[in-house]
């Protein structure tokens, strides 16, 4: 079955984490252009408001609370989307959580947890979204991370569970395709954006974290998710500065290892400005939920890399021949013969 994809405004768009930061991006942004929405989070409150805030403007939406660890409480979200507006055409996994601190310093407990957020929450999406959409067609949508390329020294557990992710991603679509399931799977990929996340993240370390600039506004991310609701995309970096920071690493691991080794803690740590403390520490349960960081940062509101891969996916093509190119010359000549 071919892959076909409505246009936004003729969607229904299911969205996890759709109370804070780039969740609630993708939310406002959908029903601005027409699309209904069914938001899910933990945060009850959080979202009766979304729902009342937006359909008071006319716009269509409905909630279900659900934790997507719970694969039982997923399946509801796919019960209640149906039963209010007939199914839906696209599952964006966007819920996620994450630490600060090292591998050693983070519980084990806690790593588990991440996990069961980040992985296994869009494992449970990811599967409970073929099910409906097989045969119909639709669109599954990944948020994943620039850490899903490479990773970053404090946040070891978040990248190991981005990293999961692609994984997952890739091989869904395989699947899928195998099947002919009509089905366009899609992993977005964040660089820093100005969200609550440095905030919402349980923090081991001795000062407040921080995302490391350049910051872009969640409004980027939900541009990226939404166009790949429509176009079918392998893969959307949403930000220059991760995929940057992606080719560096392709090109020269151990040169950019040794920069995450030398300026990568400092990069994360923010002493002078610790955020908002109603917001800190949303690993096991929801804290106070908003759309940016209360952190005192410059974001920027577009991104040059993610419009030209709008127009061309052989953008990505290009940057990656170029990271090769880049480490066959700097490799020293074999001499030895």
């Amino acid at each position: 079955m071919a892959i076909t994809l409505k246009p936004v405004r003729e969607q229904v768009i299911v969205v996890t984490g759709a109370t804070s930061g780039n969740g609630l991006a993708i939310v406002e942004e959908a029903v601005r252009r027409g699309a209904a929405v069914v938001a899910t989070a933990r945060n009850e409150a959080a979202l009766e408001a979304l729902r009342d805030r937006l359909s008071a403007d006319g716009g269509r939406i409905a909630i279900c609370v659900a934790d997507v660890s719970d694969m039982a409480a997923v399946e509801r979200v796919a019960a209640v989307a149906v039963e209010a507006v007939g199914g839906f055409d696209s599952w964006v996994n966007n819920a996620g959580t994450g630490t600060y601190g090292t591998l050693e310093q983070v519980p084990v407990a806690d790593h588990r947890r991440v996990f069961d957020v980040n992985y296994f929450g869009v494992l449970h999406g990811s599967l409970v979204a073929a099910r409906h959409l097989h045969g119909r067609g639709g669109a599954i949508v990944n948020v994943g991370s620039i850490l899903s390329d490479r990773a970053i020294v404090e946040q070891g557990p978040y990248c190991a569970t981005k990293h999961a992710v692609q994984a997952l991603t890739d091989t869904l679509r395989m699947e899928l395709e195998q099947e002919g399931a009509g089905i366009s799977v899609t992993l977005i990929k964040p660089g820093a954006i100005d969200t609550p996340f440095p905030e919402h993240a349980r923090n081991f370390m001795d000062q407040p974290p921080r995302l490391p600039p350049p910051l872009y506004a969640p409004s980027v991310v939900a541009d990226a998710v939404l166009f790949a609701c429509e176009t079918p995309r392998r893969t959307l970096y949403a930000g220059g500065g991760g995929l940057l920071s992606s080719l560096l690493s392709r090109a020269s691991p151990r040169l950019s290892d040794k920069i995450m080794e030398l300026v990568g803690s400092v990069a994360q740590q923010k002493p002078e400005d610790p955020g908002d403390p109603a917001r800190r520490d949303n690993l096991y349960a929801p804290r106070a939920d908003a759309l940016r960081g209360s952190q005192d940062v410059h974001a920027r509101k577009s991104s040059t890399v993610l419009q030209a891969q709008k127009l061309h996916p052989a953008v990505l093509l290009l940057g990656v021949v170029g990271a090769g190119i880049a480490v066959a010359l700097s490799r020293p000549k074999d001499t030895s013969r």
